[in-house]
């Protein structure tokens, strides 16, 4: 009966094409490689995604327990038609981004992560995702949200994306943007880069192993760091919180005397 049930609440994937690895030189000199992965290497990326569950600076809590439940539903077959792209550099995971293929003409971008800051790291693996979507599978569009004022930056303003406010996007109630094949063609010369094929050696290396990244983000040591103004909701909660602790008593210590 377990069996059947499954089979029933089991989607059915629809073929595609798969994204053809490819590699990069990054401003620091290292190679950074960008491939598919399949769910048998999904159990290998979790551990990674967890710890930033907890870390509030740039909205990274929201965006690592999304692509967290993400990962997840690929990994247990609960998401039709999902695709998982990470971004190594000498096997160190730098990079993960997911989305699915909503139909052959529409694409429906997720969440992109960058598990190691800088180097444009993030902006090179969503770019990957888009060339996935307008040059592999030959999409018309793709339907994208942000999170964070760094994820609009980098998507809506960067690539000029076009307002769809009307077309609900699966993420939720945040206002959806789309990126055409006409944008696209418009971005790609300065956005799109990375060549194929990637060495035998270097793919190799980063196909063997998902490596922890070397520098995560983690929380800033004064959490008013957390915030890049003092208008982000996130930062006023901080202030209250850290005023609510400078105005409570401090405990008497034992064996102190009182006047």
């Amino acid at each position: 009966m377990a069996v059947d049930l499954e089979k029933l609440l089991r989607p059915v994937d629809n073929p595609a094409l798969p994204f053809p690895p490819k590699c990069m030189t990054l401003a620091s000199g290292e190679i950074m490689v960008v491939r598919q992965v399949g769910r048998e290497e999904i159990p290998n990326i979790l551990p990674h995604i967890e710890p930033l569950i907890h870390v509030e600076r740039d909205y990274y809590d929201i965006v690592a327990a999304r692509l967290y439940a993400e990962l997840l539903g690929f990994y247990r077959h609960r998401v039709q038609d999902e695709y998982v792209l990470v971004a190594q550099i000498d096997g160190e995971l730098t990079a993960v981004v997911n989305g699915r293929r909503v139909d052959s003409k529409v694409g429906m971008s997720y969440h992109t992560l960058t598990l190691r800051r800088g180097l444009r790291i993030g902006s090179h693996a969503f770019a990957s995702k888009m060339e996935y979507h307008m040059e592999i599978m030959k999409q018309e569009a793709v339907l994208v949200v942000a999170e964070s004022p760094i994820g609009f930056r980098r998507w809506m303003i960067e690539y000029e994306l076009e307002k769809r406010f009307e077309v609900p996007h699966e993420l939720g109630g945040v206002p959806t943007y789309a990126l055409t094949q006409a944008l696209y063609q418009k971005a790609r010369g300065k956005l799109i880069v990375g060549r194929r094929p990637v060495p035998v050696k270097l793919l190799a290396k980063a196909e063997a192993a998902i490596l922890p990244p070397s520098d995560p983000p983690r929380p800033p040591m004064d959490m008013l760091a957390a915030t890049r103004s003092m208008s982000d909701p996130t930062g006023s909660v901080l202030i209250s919180r850290r005023a609510d602790e400078l105005r409570a008593p401090v405990p008497a210590k034992k064996g102190a005397r009182h006047a």
